[in-house]
């Protein structure tokens, strides 16, 4: 079957290898000239014979949506676009939308398998109409992992469907990477477990946490056992965020892959003004050491701090209980006379909730003060 192929990077260029090792024609276009096959994207579509089916690997979002307005206008009737980027399922519907009013398919497309995919084969994830996956089929077949087809391709629903699993299986990874970085953190930090390398070897056979993940993360501890000069600065490419966004559209609890990608966030961060704000919080309401971001550094690298520096704020001194309830009624009404410490109003008179009494059990807090 011939193709034509439109992004020739790490994923795309090894997709066109492993088409053509499989007996199809790819004619692929790049913007990088030592790689593309042809100099434009209109002698791309000439070079095909018609009907035309294109896959375009190019970057989510802007410049996928605008090289699928391009080739809305280069192809013909009958034709057919695939988009296997990591689009969001929205801009699918755009897209089926213009390509259809010109008589030109659509079909997207998930796919995972990275760099690997070459030599592994691509997991694939289609959305689209029953006829459209039938003509792209043979592509499919040739991308996807060897074996029962429906253990590496699926023919996820309608237009959208596709991306929209993927973005799925990217939460997903989301948060079963974080998990084996969380175990990883906790074996490196107990003094009795010498050999952390070792244990994530183990786990590669016969355990229930195995995956093609956990050999990844075996092959990084093989090549750097500490994960020395390795940044903590973790990006995100936006799959993990659209997942989180739609289990709040939908009301579905997400709690694992939300925190994986808060955790991402926080990689980012040199300081958190959120704990910061936590200290500070601390230090008002219970006179807490409010160390400086130097004494914070310090005791991260495990130096004691130069000088603790006690909290610098007047503090009321503190009143000494009562034996008497009489007394303690008394102190109590001259409080609320003084009005509610924060907030505006009067805690007494008007239509206020204390000047309507306690809101459980029965009475008022001045009778029973006076039975007292």
């Amino acid at each position: 079957m011939q193709l034509g192929l439109i992004g020739l990077g790490k994923m795309g260029g090894n997709m066109r290898e492993r088409l053509r090792r499989a007996g199809h024609e790819v004619i692929g276009y790049d913007i990088n000239p030592q790689v593309s096959d042809v100099k434009s994207l209109g002698d791309l579509v000439k070079s095909l014979e018609a009907p035309r089916v294109v896959w375009t690997m190019v970057a989510a979002g802007e410049i996928t949506r605008q090289t699928v307005a391009k080739l809305a206008d280069l192809l013909e009737p009958g034709d057919m676009v695939i988009d296997g980027g990591n689009s969001r399922f929205t801009d699918d519907f755009e897209n089926e939308k213009l390509l259809k009013s010109k008589g030109i398919a659509y079909l997207d497309c998930g796919v995972s398998g990275g760099i690997w995919g070459l030599e592994n084969g691509y997991g694939l994830m289609v959305g689209g109409t029953a006829a459209n996956v039938r003509k792209a089929m043979p592509i499919f077949d040739a991308l996807r992992p060897e074996g029962p087809r429906d253990e590496g391709f699926v023919h996820a629903g309608k237009v959208g469907a596709g991306h929209y699993t993927k973005m799925v299986h990217n939460g997903i990874e989301y948060g079963l990477m974080h998990a084996y970085a969380e175990g990883y953190e906790l074996l490196e930090k107990k003094d009795i477990v010498t050999n952390v390398p070792g244990a994530f070897k183990a786990w590669s056979r016969g355990t229930v946490v195995r995956s093609w993940l956990l050999d990844l993360m075996v092959k990084a501890l093989e090549e750097n056992p500490t994960l020395e000069d390795v940044s903590d600065y973790t990006a995100d490419s936006g799959e993990g965020r659209w997942t989180v966004e739609e289990a709040i559209a939908l009301s579905v609890p997400m709690p694992v892959i939300s925190a994986s990608l808060f955790a991402r966030f926080a990689s980012r961060q040199d300081h958190s003004p959120t704990m910061q704000a936590v200290a500070a919080l601390r230090g008002q309401f219970g006179g807490h050491q409010v160390m400086t971001v130097a004494e914070g550094e310090s005791l991260r690298r495990g130096e004691a701090p130069a000088a603790a520096k006690a909290v610098k704020k007047k503090v009321a001194p503190k009143e000494k209980p009562t034996k008497s309830a009489a007394k303690a009624a008394a102190q109590g009404r001259k409080a609320a006379a003084a009005g509610p410490s924060s907030g505006s109003g009067s805690t007494q008179g008007g239509s206020g909730a204390a000047g309507a009494g306690p809101t459980s059990g029965s009475g008022t807090t001045r009778k029973r003060a006076a039975k007292r």
